[in-house]
């Protein structure tokens, strides 16, 4: 059974010249002749944006019951363009060898794949260490000693102080200012980086584990959790979640984190006792406990905190003139010495209050000591999958990962969002992988997890040492990593002496400057509404747990991404055609979808009926559109109805193709759409003198 068909010009629409009608036709309007007993009719239309014309596609088929009840075999007349093609479809099984054939193939593809995915690039972008290893040189590693030192010198003291806004025993800190380091060297994607113990970590830390029973075990299990999920996050490919994040939040957050752990240090200033998480808690238990104040602990912490801030200064300082600085050997002596004192302030400080508490007779100093530190390396074991308490009561897993809560999803992404920081302020430029250094910070905390630390990040503060020391690759973790390792060895019985008001007195002086008043003139002259989720991420973050102060801050800011998604701009201009036909021109700004839908339909019609009278054709520019949905479909179907019952013109200039099948996949009626002003005059042509697009289907036998 042969059957030819021939498609008359306007059967799915008219082709013209740069643009494309579409009068969506039902069936009841097909004349499909005398051949159209039991045929079941179904067209489909595809349009080339970017070309002339259209290609129409009518599909014909015969029901199954149909064709068995004729006595005849399954037939399919497909016609495409004008040309008609007979087709007999075989529903025969694959034979046995067919689809062994079929599943080698499948498998042949699958480690096609996988070859792909561990090929030589991907290995050398996972461990970025390959990259630069080769070239490494003489001044590379000089560069790298004196910056792994230099970095050196500042983590041990502030690796003890930040156990103490962790809330553990300062050993602890050490623990994690090594390991990571040499790992980092092999993951690691920006040289300036590392890795160690900071204060935003160590105060989640002190969060998520003060509360609870064993919270050395809990924080190094959630070492080990958070280096997990970091890790697993890098494999999925999930650096991006960090993007939700914006500027105007993560200053806010930085900024309340700054103030709490310098209000958590006062206690240590002033030598007193006192308790609390949150921002106030921590201020009231303070003003509580406030008589009780040491002499000398106050007296030392003050000093400590003023002279450092002092030694900042001297860091920057440059004696002699530009020439004299660059030819003149005693100059450059004196200003590297001055710059080698600020840099290393914190172990100098350290040393010379270590010095004036060990001059005191043992037991009679004045000032609180941190006291005992274990000696030597941490044992290398598995961290803590439960524990047994001192009744006998055993804690699993499962139990300890409830105690840890939120903070397993929150340590690893406030971990994250600290590292890609100090990538971005140090990459020159450069584009930051996040997912590299998800997986560099996740293997670093795996591998301390191993030596009893707690989560660690990059330090924002060591990475400006870092950087002003002339690093040169990640290498430097090296030094750094074995001058901790020396000092666990060998000086921790010397530790005894330090006071807790000189470590108190390095954090505060090192994260004072976190607070990023700076930026609030630059938002409030660009755009002004950036300063509400900034300033609710910092208040909540002062008076809520850190987790949910920065949840509410990002929520707001979605918000505000959310409402200005839901009122695109429209820009409304009269325009003349080339024949002198006035119409107004609609440009959205943006694409669009479910909650902007409405509002730009009840703008065009305003436009439509205010500007143009309601008798004025209408074309909406969609250049700028490069999205859809279904409801936007829906919305836009109806407008077209509206806009048709009214006798007005609405036309559809410069749809993206994407955007295109969108809006044909719910049929509308007298859809119209160009995309060159050729196709526009014609439009204005036909409309003017009333030409129909003809629809009528002939049969040609």
């Amino acid at each position: 059974m042969k059957k030819e068909h021939r498609l008359s010009d306007g059967i799915m629409g008219k082709s013209i010249e740069g643009g494309y009608v579409n009068h969506a036709l039902s069936e009841s309007q097909l004349d499909l002749g005398p051949h159209h007993n039991g045929l079941s009719t179904r067209h489909t239309h595809y349009t080339n944006a970017y070309t002339n014309g259209s290609s129409d596609f009518v599909l014909l088929e015969e029901p199954t019951s149909v064709a068995a009840t004729a006595g005849v075999d399954d037939h399919r007349v497909v016609i495409k363009g004008g040309c008609s093609d007979d087709t007999n479809s075989s529903n025969s099984t694959s034979s046995t060898k067919e689809r062994l054939s079929a599943i080698g193939n499948y498998g042949r593809r699958q480690w096609g794949r996988l070859s792909r995915a561990c090929n030589r690039k991907t290995l050398y972008k996972r461990l970025p260490v390959l990259n630069w290893l080769p070239r490494y040189n003489g001044q590379d590693a000089l560069g790298d000693l004196v910056a792994g030192v230099t970095v050196g010198l500042t983590v041990i003291p502030q690796s003890l102080a930040y156990s103490s806004v962790a809330g553990l025993p300062p050993q602890y800190g050490l623990y994690g200012s090594f390991l990571g380091c040499f790992l980092y060297i092999l993951f690691g994607s920006c040289k300036d980086v590392p890795f160690g113990p900071t204060a935003i970590v160590s105060l989640l830390t002190y969060q998520t584990v003060n509360h609870l029973d064993s919270p050395h075990l809990h924080a190094i299990l959630l070492c080990f959790i958070a280096g997990l999920v970091e890790l697993l996050m890098g494999g999925f490919g999930l650096g991006f979640l960090i993007d939700f994040v914006s500027g105007p939040v993560s200053s806010g957050f930085t900024s309340a984190v700054a103030l709490i752990i310098v209000t958590s240090q006062v206690k240590d200033v002033l030598g007193i006792k006192a308790s609390g998480t949150t921002f106030m808690e921590m201020w009231s238990s303070i003003i509580d406990h406030a008589s009780e104040a040491k002499l000398y602990d106050a007296s030392l912490g003050l000093s400590c905190i003023a002279l450092l801030l002092v030694l900042r200064m001297v860091a920057s300082l440059a004696f002699g003139t530009e020439e004299q600085q660059r030819h003149s050997t005693p100059y450059k002596i004196l200003n590297k010495c001055l710059w080698l004192m600020g840099t290393s302030r914190n172990a100098l400080l350290v040393v010379i209050c270590g010095c004036i508490a060990y001059s005191f007779p043992v037991g009679q100093s004045p000032f609180n000591l941190i006291g005992d530190i274990p000696s030597g390396m941490p044992a290398v074991q598995l961290p803590p999958f439960g524990y047994t308490k001192d009744d006998n009561t055993t804690v699993s897993l499962w139990t300890m990962c409830e105690n840890l809560g939120s903070g397993i999803i929150v340590v690893p992404l406030i971990s994250l969002m600290e590292d890609i920081a100090i990538c971005k302020a140090f990459a020159n430029g450069k584009s930051v992988d996040a997912t590299q250094e998800l997986i560099a910070i996740g293997a670093a905390n795996i591998g301390n997890s191993f030596v009893q630390a707690f989560p660690g990040s990059g330090s924002l503060s060591r990475s400006a040492v870092n950087n002003a020391s002339g690093v040169r690759t990640t290498l430097g973790g090296v030094y750094t990593g074995i001058l901790v390792i020396l000092a666990l060895c060998f000086l921790t019985p010397y530790f005894f002496f330090i006071p807790k008001a000189a470590l108190a007195a390095i954090i505060i002086a090192a994260v004072i400057f976190m607070v990023e008043v700076k930026v609030i003139k630059p938002m409030w002259r660009t755009k002004k509404t950036d300063l509400v989720p900034g300033i609710s991420a910092f208040v909540f973050c002062l008076l809520l747990p850190l987790e949910i102060g920065i949840g509410l801050g990002v929520a707001i800011n979605i918000l505000f991404i959310l409402y200005h998604a839901a009122r695109p701009k429209i820009d409304a201009e009269k325009m003349r055609s080339r024949q002198g036909i006035e119409y107004l021109m609609l440009t959205p700004d943006r694409c669009l979808i479910f909650p902007s839908v409405d509002y730009v339909r009840n703008l065009v019609t305003k436009y439509g009926r205010r500007e143009a009278g309601e008798t004025m054709p209408v074309v909406i520019d969609c250049s700028h559109v490069f999205g859809a949905d279904y409801t936007a479909a829906k919305v836009i179907e109806s407008l077209i109805r509206d806009f048709s019952s009214r006798g007005q013109s609405l036309f559809f200039y410069n749809l993206k193709p994407s955007v295109y099948a969108v809006f044909e996949g719910v049929e509308p009626a007298d859809f119209v759409c160009y995309y060159t002003q050729e196709a526009l005059d014609e439009l204005f042509k036909e409309r003017e003198s009333n030409h129909e697009v003809r629809r009528n289907f002939k049969e040609v036998p």
